[in-house]
């Protein structure tokens, strides 16, 4: 493999070369810009046989590097050879920043514009400005020389009724075309998958954990819509045609940039942190009076409708006696002795899930982390040459979830094997309090996530401990398990929280080389009915599966947490208990017992 990527190095080197040009940046991107990358556009992985879901590489005429974060320090040393490669921190130090250190004043830095986001161009542009050249190249050299390039796996459109989304097509888009019309605009380039599946009610399978299609889309200001997609992948044209409503013209992709062309002199919007740079060059070519303005799906996405919001609850129930399944199966595992390693455990809990005629694929990759492989919060035992087994007497953390037809989860619970020490059990305590913090909150209209992400931190601040992630994701309806544009963390996100938006709780805490512990339930956000002057809003937890008492020092707990968890435990007894039997359900009725 090592002469593989010598040689594919020095192909670009030489195309580097033919092309005038000293450096080319390979981001982990394609087109689309979604979180998962499908292997045929796997360009990074060709290029370097990296496997990590975030990275970047550089390769100049005499030097070639590849940029990873934290996460896969390790990894990256043992997947790609350092003959080839230097390796370089993604954070601390940018493909950007290592070019300029790395060329001469002057040099001419190509990029394919597809595979960044208009905002990062024009940054990179402002960043290089009389100093380097940054080159848009028509033509991306992987894919020159990519000639075992895997074909495509595309689905055929799978049409979602209105029984399952709540809203038709057509209403959704007379909606939007409204605000288009207020704002000045003419049209509005969609391109976040999720949107395009969401605005017209479709789903596909193109994208491993993420139901979409590989497609694009223009709404225009009378509520009319190009979908971009091979007409072949539509079953029954009549049927499509009906299900969309009137206004949805069904295009070939590869007359996307003539109709981009045909936006001369009108007023567009084009959302800069979810489209491509090659968007932003094409309308700007072409004449298009580009406003600045985020994707017009995102909000109304976000909220969900009543219908979609039963949906959530309904597949958090089945999903929670998958789960409960799950963790009885675990339990007797263990009290036989039978310490299996972390793909076995996982691969038992997706079969859980799949006995679920609804499931339609996992929400993501399971992470799978026993002892010290739960300290990297984001560790992924299919990359490990030879998974993690459980350990006794410490702690199990599996965090997972699945797209359903009706609803999209995603649940983390720490697991107690054998008798963990005092100090897990005191830290678990105090990640259970500051998820109940963040549970039970109060919260008046236009707070945003930032504001409320000190809740689930404070009780470990208190005891001088904190965890390097987001608190809160939101999570999309049989779409993306980690979708935008609400979030909470510790980042400023001006996004206020609105009812029907559904964000993840999951504090944690991660000890490096000994445990890791996360607690996550789904929320969906609510009015909540007060004695005060006005209406606030509040959570209520969509994910019913019981949280592991084993680990809990009840000491530490006020009155008010423990009512919270024994008032959660019996909703999950009361839901889950009439879909699991025999051995399950003795396993949940001992779960589920007040504190």
């Amino acid at each position: 493999m090592q002469e593989h990527i010598s040689g594919r190095v020095e192909q670009i080197q030489s195309w580097l070369s033919n092309n005038d040009l000293d450096a080319f940046i390979v981001a982990h991107e394609d087109e689309y810009l979604g979180e998962y990358v499908p292997a045929h556009n796997e360009r990074l992985h060709w290029l370097t046989q990296f496997t990590g879901s975030a990275g970047a590489a550089v390769v100049t005429r005499d030097r070639a590097a590849i940029f990873v974060d934290g996460r896969y320090t390790v990894q990256v040393r043992k997947q790609v050879p350092a003959d080839s490669f230097e390796y370089c921190h993604l954070i601390e130090q940018p493909p950007l920043d290592w070019s300029i250190e790395t060329l001469e004043l002057g040099a001419r830095i190509g990029v394919d514009p597809r595979m960044h986001r208009g905002n990062w161009y024009q940054n990179a542009l402002e960043k290089l400005a009389g100093r380097y050249e940054l080159v848009a190249v028509n033509d991306n050299p992987i894919d020159l020389f990519w000639s075992d390039r895997p074909a495509a796996q595309l689905s055929n459109v799978r049409l979602m009724p209105l029984d399952k989304v709540g809203q038709s097509s057509l209403d959704k888009r007379t909606q939007l075309a409204q605000n288009l019309a207020s704002s000045g605009a003419d049209a509005a380039i969609i391109t976040e998958l999720d949107s395009i599946c969401w605005l017209l009610n479709v789903r596909g399978l193109d994208v491993s954990r993420l139901p979409v299609l590989l497609a694009h889309a223009i709404l225009y200001s009378d509520g009319s819509t190009k979908f971009f997609i091979d007409p072949t992948r539509i079953d029954d044209m009549n049927e499509f045609t009906d299900h969309v409503g009137a206004g949805v013209e069904v295009c070939l992709p590869s007359s996307l940039e003539t109709e981009l062309e045909s936006l001369k002199g009108k007023k567009v919007t084009l959302d800069p942190a979810t489209s491509n740079a090659w968007f932003q060059l094409k309308l700007e070519q072409y004449g298009a009076k580009l406003l600045d303005l985020a994707d017009p799906c995102l909000m109304p996405k976000a909220a969900k409708n009543s219908v979609e919001v039963e949906g959530m609850r309904s597949s958090h129930v089945r999903d929670g006696a998958a789960m409960v399944n799950f963790l009885s199966w675990l339990d007797s595992e263990v009290a036989k002795g039978n310490l299996s390693d972390e793909a076995v455990v996982s691969d038992k809990l997706e079969a859980f899930r799949r006995v679920d005629p609804t499931l339609i694929d996992l929400s993501f990759d399971t992470i799978s982390a026993s002892a010290g492989n739960a300290a990297m919060c984001h560790y992924n035992h299919a990359n490990q040459e030879v998974p993690g087994s459980l350990v006794q007497d410490t702690l199990y953390l599996v965090d997972s979830g699945g797209q359903y037809l009706d609803g999209t989860t995603d649940i983390t619970r720490t697991i107690a094997i054998g008798t963990p020490t005092d100090e897990m059990k005191r830290q678990f305590t105090l990640v259970l309090k500051g998820h109940i913090g963040l549970a039970t909150a109060l919260f008046p209209k236009g707070t945003c996530g930032h504001q409320l992400d000190v809740l689930a931190r404070q009780h470990l601040w208190a005891n001088g401990f904190d965890y390097d992630h987001g608190t809160g994701h939101g999570v999309g309806h049989f779409l993306s398990v980690h979708e935008g544009p609400q979030r909470i963390a510790k980042a400023v996100n001006n996004t206020p929280l609105v009812p029907g938006m559904v964000l993840s709780n999951e504090p944690g805490y991660y000890r490096a080389d000994e445990f890791g512990i996360r607690i996550e339930n789904l929320e969906l956000v609510v009015e909540k009915a007060t004695a005060g002057d006005s209406s606030m809003f509040g959570f209520e937890s969509l994910t019913r599966c019981p949280i592991d008492k084993r680990n809990i020092v009840a000491d530490m707990l006020t009155e008010t947490e423990i009512t919270w968890l024994n008032d959660y435990h019996q909703k999950v007894w009361n839901d889950v208990s009439p879909l699991v039997t025999c051995d399950a359900l003795a396993w949940l009725e001992t779960a589920c017992q007040p504190l």
